[in-house]
């Protein structure tokens, strides 16, 4: 075995998965993707500019937990300040988090265990909608890496060399509630925590830790629950913002406006959507973890252990997502979303790692991994199949080829490892690639340089935009626009009142109208039916599929 091209691994991995997501970002970026990015890059602004005020709607007109969402817009505000209002500084928080999760994992097993480090590191960082969701202002990535933080604080405290549990217990305290400032889905790990917590007090393990952890968030929520106090005189008033949300949406939860679904969602619907979005990978190979040992009696270390404790995390937060509520007033289970697993793909990521190393180990399982992944590429009959086709036909030509296989290949070699993991990272960047190499379905960058060209100050006018854009131009502008401005969507051109002598424009971006994310729902016409709609115009600029128009009546 080349120990030496081992310990490499994990290194290879990360530096991959940098470059990679930072090519992700600079290649897809698409701007703002909907109303929630929207508004916390204003709630961003707000704080930077000093006119963030945290306080209710004195009517209980508005459902709007993000304001409470301190950890998500925060440090953007700080991110404002120094690099401007713009799409890029508004999502460099997130794509920092996101790089962040793959260091950590890096920091955890590099030395330790140097397949499991470089199998997580690949596997999360290079899971397309971790790639994907670290290109937009939105609390999942985000609480991802806080989420991984806090269970890094809660694995290495609990350890048996450990020298400082104290100091590790406060930290798990402190990451934790710095998820909980991002986002209320932190509670996925809440049912793992108190389980760990009853198995080490009931074998009167670790107390020095558990003792720091509760007193440290014991601190922390009793001063969060007294801020609410103070401020809204409810200090229960996040809890329930949540249940006026849930109340405010019911119209598409389970339970009413979609009831009769509910059987298939709480049933198989959840693993067909794992299986859609590419975690059936994860779950094949941490489900190989499952009735057999992750190491040989030979090779047994210290990891197994880890095995363990990350696969029954993993378990624990599919189950709670699978099964569990985002009301404690009425039974609504959570909505099958990718942005919505994120706290699961560490756990998983980190199980399968383990798994991949047992894989590489023994050779035991490739049968089972490989067929699992063969059937997920037959079910789903697509695209998506590729991923799975590929990593499927790897473990199952190693089972068949087995005693067959040149030395450097076999079981426990430098080689197999680096077979393995090629393969993994050669399968994951098929569909991230293929994003990268396709053309903008927003044209953000192209609206926004002609907006500061031609529509800034001291311009003035009534500019006619479509739905999308009329609802965050101001973001254009680091939500000051000029005053000369008007902006009005494209059905108001008959009812808005002109002043003699100012100018009419006509924005009109093609991606944004044939994006099908929006014409579904908000955007019900086509560039021709705009152009129409204002037959007297001449082009002034052009980006792309971006277009201004000086409008004549």
């Amino acid at each position: 075995m080349n120990q030496r091209l081992l310990v490499r691994l994990p290194d290879v991995s990360l530096g991959l998965v940098l470059v990679v997501t930072l090519l992700f970002f600079k290649l897809t970026h698409e701007g703002l993707y909907d109303l929630d990015d929207y508004l916390y890059a204003h709630h961003a602004h707000d704080l930077a500019t000093g006119t963030y005020r945290p306080l209710p709607d004195p009517q209980h007109l508005l459902h709007d937990p993000l304001r409470e969402r301190l950890m998500i817009f925060g440090p953007v505000a700080g991110l404002f300040r120094l690099l401007g209002i713009n799409i890029i500084s508004a999502t460099l928080w997130p794509l920092l988090c996101t790089l962040g999760c793959s260091v950590l994992i890096w920091l955890l097993y590099r030395r330790r265990a140097p397949v499991v480090a470089a199998g997580a590191v690949l596997l999360l960082g290079l899971h397309y909608f971790t790639l994907n969701l670290s290109t937009y202002l939105y609390p999942d990535n985000i609480l991802m890496f806080w989420c991984l933080a806090g269970v890094a604080a809660l694995l290495t405290g609990r350890r048996p060399a450990q020298q400082r549990p104290m100091l590790w217990g406060s930290g798990f305290a402190v990451l934790s509630f710095a998820a909980l400032l991002c986002k209320e889905t932190v509670v996925f790990y809440l049912p793992f925590y108190l389980g760990l917590l009853a198995w080490d007090t009931g074998r009167r393990q670790h107390g020095r830790f558990w003792v720091a952890a509760l007193l440290a968030g014991g601190s922390l929520l009793a001063a969060y629950l007294a801020y609410y106090q103070v401020l809204t005189h409810d200090p229960l008033y996040r809890y329930r913002i949540i249940e006026q949300t849930n109340a405010f949406m019911s119209d598409g939860n389970y339970t009413q406006g979609n009831a009769a679904a509910l059987t298939a969602r709480v049933t198989w619907q959840p693993l067909a959507f794992f299986v859609g979005t590419g975690m059936g990978v994860l779950l094949a190979l941490a489900a190989s973890l499952v009735g057999g040992r992750a190491t040989t009696a030979a090779t047994a270390d210290a990891t197994e252990t880890d095995a363990a404790f990350w696969l029954a995390l993993a378990v624990s937060t599919v189950a709670f997502y699978w099964w569990g509520s985002t009301s404690l007033t009425h039974y609504n289970p959570v909505s099958l979303q990718a942005r919505m697993v994120t706290p699961l793909l560490p756990p998983l990521a980190v199980a399968a790692g383990f798994g991949l190393q047992r894989l590489w180990r023994t050779g035991r399982g490739n049968w089972f991994v490989g067929g699992a992944l063969l059937l997920a590429a037959a079910y789903l009959h697509s695209s998506g199949s590729v991923l799975y086709g590929l990593l499927g036909v790897l473990f199952v030509g190693l089972m068949l080829a087995g005693k067959h296989l040149p030395g450097r290949l076999q079981p426990g070699t430098a080689g197999r490892a680096g077979l393995l993991l090629l393969a993994v990272a050669g399968a994951l960047l098929v569909r991230p690639v293929y994003f990268m190499r396709k053309p903008t379905v927003s044209s953000h960058f192209e609206q926004r340089r002609i907006m500061q060209s031609h529509l800034s100050a001291p311009g003035r006018g009534v500019v006619f935009v479509d739905d999308f854009l009329l609802r965050n131009y101001d973001f254009h502008y680091g939500f000051q626009v000029p005053a000369g401005l008007r902006f009005r969507r494209y059905f108001a051109r008959d009812s808005v009142q002109r002043i003699p002598g100012e100018p009419t424009w006509l924005l009109l971006n093609r991606s944004t109208l044939t994006n099908e994310e929006l014409t579904r729902k908000l955007i019900r016409y086509s560039a021709d039916s705009v152009l129409t709609w204002f037959p007297r115009r001449h082009l002034v600029a052009q980006e792309g599929k971006v277009e201004l128009y000086r409008v004549e009546y």
